[in-house]
């Protein structure tokens, strides 16, 4: 590995923010006689957790009262709250905020194996990488430098919770922050294993479906904020209503990888 200078930058895709979060869960609000009900939906393959909110609140009560936060499971669809006018200017804006995983989880140690080919790859950046790793949500991200298409491989069992795969363009440009394809696995202890900047078209794996170690889920690419083909991997957990990294170990063709 020759350690040559590190060629990621964080998904901000995944940072907990009601952009960040599309199509993990969606909002409706549905009017029942004179009041309105609000209504998650989580559309991905775990947990999630929500956060209901509103500005411009004018003239109006809700049962319970906002904000308001709630786990959501698989496919689960609930009513958050019901709103009702109290004065002739009754008027809200709703927002729904969303975070994969649930809450305050305590994940265990567990090695993870190397996701790409053993020979296929450089170390670029490790944990505290001054590039992108310096937020809380990609502190202990690693990078591993490979070619596009390269096969990424689970690093540990779980079931995908996300995914995104019809992003195309890729580069050293901020405003392509909310463009890199992914896949997200929620494992048995709910920590999070994010496989990031994946090519376009290159994720062979749905929500809901279970991964085993070492399963080829997709392929390597260069989508999104990124400077370079690579494949952006880091641990997470929920730390309420936010992503959090953590310290995890992982073994390479030369025992654990130098990542601290």
């Amino acid at each position: 590995m020759s350690g040559r200078p590190a060629l990621a930058a964080l998904l901000a895709l995944l940072l907990p923010a009601a952009a960040a979060a599309q199509g993990l869960a969606e909002l409706s609000v549905v009017r029942q006689g004179g009041a309105q009900a609000a209504i998650a939906t989580n559309r991905s393959g775990g947990p999630v957790e929500v956060e209901l909110m509103a500005e411009h609140w004018q003239d109006m009560h809700a049962e319970p009262a906002l904000p308001l936060r709630r786990v959501l499971r698989p496919g689960e669809r609930a009513t958050l709250a019901v709103l009702r006018p109290t004065g002739p200017s009754a008027r809200h804006d709703l927002q729904l905020w969303i975070v994969p995983g649930e809450p305050y989880v305590v994940p265990r140690d567990v090695v993870y194996s190397l996701p790409v080919v053993e020979s296929a790859f450089e170390l670029g950046q490790g944990f505290h990488g001054g590039y992108s790793h310096g937020d809380d949500a990609n502190r202990y991200a690693v990078d591993l430098i490979v070619d596009e298409g390269t096969p990424v491989l689970a690093a540990r069992d779980g079931v995908v919770l996300a995914t995104a795969s019809g992003h195309g363009d890729g580069a050293p440009d901020p405003s392509l922050a909310g463009a890199a394809n992914y896949i997200r696995v929620l494992h048995d202890d709910g920590s999070m294993a994010l496989y990031g900047h994946l090519r376009e078209g290159g994720v062979f794996v749905r929500p809901g479906e279970r991964v085993t170690l070492g399963q080829v889920i997709g392929e390597s690419g260069n989508t999104g904020f990124s400077s370079g083909p690579h494949l952006h991997f880091v641990v997470q957990v929920n730390a309420g209503m936010r992503l959090e990294s953590v310290p995890f170990r992982m073994i390479g063709p030369d025992g654990y990888l130098p990542l601290r």
